[in-house]
């Protein structure tokens, strides 16, 4: 099994102050690291600070933190900031996101994801070392800027990535890459495009996982995901580079005329199966090591909400988090 066990932070329904009691739960059960998401719940960076403050054991990770939604300098301060309450723990996960988060949400221009990610890894390697940066990058500029409060201890930065070109920047410029909404089948076709990364680069995988041995729920709930994604026009690039463009044609056929519900009938239940863990504890465990065996050397499982789960009983909560820890 891996040395690292991860899972996606805060839990929903869970409110923050008491996530301290689960991150002790979780630190019983075995994970070792946390990480944080951000779309529309809680922003990346405060739920591990308090983890930095409440569970020293886990190591803390942004799946991910937007390259277009903070300023550089922003940025850089967040995480050195991160990195000096838990020294020697962070890993800063960095990507793109999508043009509804970034322009829909935050009124960004979503330009160049390709060259803002390379940007932001040029210019947070050298303002996290101490740096002071003047810098015409091709996505933006920087003038006299130096971290005041550098990090002792360096974070890890890790890319985002899904096809080939941004996984060979995270091989060439990052500490690891994280991927998404993949299976377990799907991580070699990854990992190809990784030759010549050193070899303590780490592969982070998010893998979302509904623990319920209920199928049909486990299903709908994640064909509501699944549509959400595959519809982005950077995931359904992924999809088709991995082969999946048969299938997935009518799902997208349908949602682009604006038909919802024939989208969500058209996504069938392999590709269901494919793409989210669900079934027992033991049977999602088992499925999440699938991953480790395929190349994964950190699997971050997002839960899904579950009959159990959607008004949490922390001590049913703490039962089910054990039986899914190490």
């Amino acid at each position: 099994m891996s040395m690292r066990w991860g899972i996606t932070v805060p839990l929903s329904g869970v409110p923050l102050p008491d996530h301290q009691a689960v991150y002790a739960t979780l630190a019983d059960a075995g994970f070792t690291d946390l990480w944080s998401s951000e779309v529309n719940g809680t922003d990346a960076f405060t739920p591990l600070a308090l983890a930095a403050a409440w569970a020293p054991s886990f190591r803390l990770g942004t799946a991910i933190a937007p390259v277009f939604t903070r300023g550089p300098a922003l940025l850089a301060m967040t995480a050195a900031a991160l990195a000096e309450a838990a020294p020697g723990r962070v890993q800063l996960g960095i990507g793109s996101s999508s043009p509804v988060v970034v322009e829909d949400w935050n009124g960004v221009e979503f330009a160049s994801p390709y060259a803002r990610s390379r940007d932001m890894l040029r210019f947070l390697a050298a303002a996290l070392a101490g740096e002071t940066v003047t810098e015409e990058y091709s996505t933006f500029a920087v003038k006299r800027f130096r971290l005041e409060r550098p990090p002792a201890v360096l974070p890890k930065i890790h890319l985002a990535a899904l096809r080939p070109g941004m996984l060979r920047l995270a091989a060439s410029s990052a500490d690891g890459v994280i991927l998404n909404w993949l299976s377990p089948a799907d991580v070699p076709t990854a990992l190809a495009e990784l030759s010549g990364a050193p070899s303590d680069f780490e592969v982070v995988a998010r893998i979302f996982v509904c623990p319920t041995p209920d199928a049909a729920y486990a299903r709908t709930v994640a064909r509501r995901m699944i549509a959400a994604y595959v519809n982005v026009p950077a995931y359904a690039a992924f999809h088709r580079w991995l082969g999946r463009a048969e299938v997935l044609t009518p799902v997208w056929e349908a949602w682009s005329a604006g038909d919802r519900k024939a989208a969500l009938a058209a996504i069938p239940d392999s590709l269901v199966d494919e793409l989210v863990v669900h079934g027992s504890p033991a049977e999602c465990r088992a499925k999440v090591e699938e991953y480790v065996k395929a190349g994964v050397t950190v699997p971050a499982m997002a839960l899904l909400p579950t009959p159990e789960l959607e008004t949490p009983d922390l001590e049913k909560l703490a039962a089910l988090l054990h039986s899914l820890g190490r």
